[in-house]
């Protein structure tokens, strides 16, 4: 495969879906990526635990005031969710990241689709992008360029987001993953 590489699988997600449930109110906090007009993640709901500092973004309503995609900082859900740590750390040391960039929790309801987009920026050109599934069933199938992959739970994917992609969830329940860009050299 070309855009797609597997790099473990079955890790133990129990502690960080454990979490999740406890914690519904993460969910959707800052809408940012789900409701700009044209966005391929309309049909998501979305935990930032690092990304982008967009406070004056939020002051003015003007999206290009958000102008450093390669420094993230951390957001109130990276300390209400601790047992997502080990799986980053762990990630970074295993690709011997030496930064840590837009740290996303995902989720897709069954019968929905992130729209076919490329990524630019930061995210696809200083930064490796990575996910975790914490939650995958069959059906649920992420397309890049012309191949495609059912994530399973506890899988960690690198994935090649400078190239066309989309998910679409088939699946009986929600799809949800860990988004997290590494910069590796």
């Amino acid at each position: 495969m070309r855009y797609f590489q597997q790099l473990a699988a079955g890790i133990n997600v129990t502690p960080l879906m454990n979490a999740l449930q406890r914690q519904p109110e993460l969910w959707d906090a800052n809408p940012i990526r789900t409701k700009h007009p044209g966005t391929a993640h309309a049909q998501v709901s979305d935990i930032l635990l690092r990304f982008n500092d967009i406070e004056e973004y939020l002051r003015t309503g003007d999206p290009t005031t958000i102008t450093d995609d390669r420094e993230a900082i951390p957001y109130p859900a990276w300390e209400k969710l601790p047992q997502l740590r080990p799986i980053i750390f762990d990630l970074m040391r295993t690709v011997e990241a030496t930064r840590l960039g837009r740290v996303i929790i995902t989720r897709l309801p069954p019968g929905k689709e992130i729209t076919p987009h490329v990524d630019g920026g930061a995210p696809a050109e200083y930064f490796e992008r990575y996910q975790v599934a914490l939650q995958s069933l069959p059906g649920a199938m992420f397309h890049i360029g012309d191949e495609s992959v059912n994530f399973r739970t506890g899988d960690v994917w690198h994935i090649d987001n400078s190239v066309t992609h989309s998910v679409v969830n088939n699946s009986a329940d929600d799809r949800i993953v860990v988004i997290c860009d590494l910069r590796c050299v």
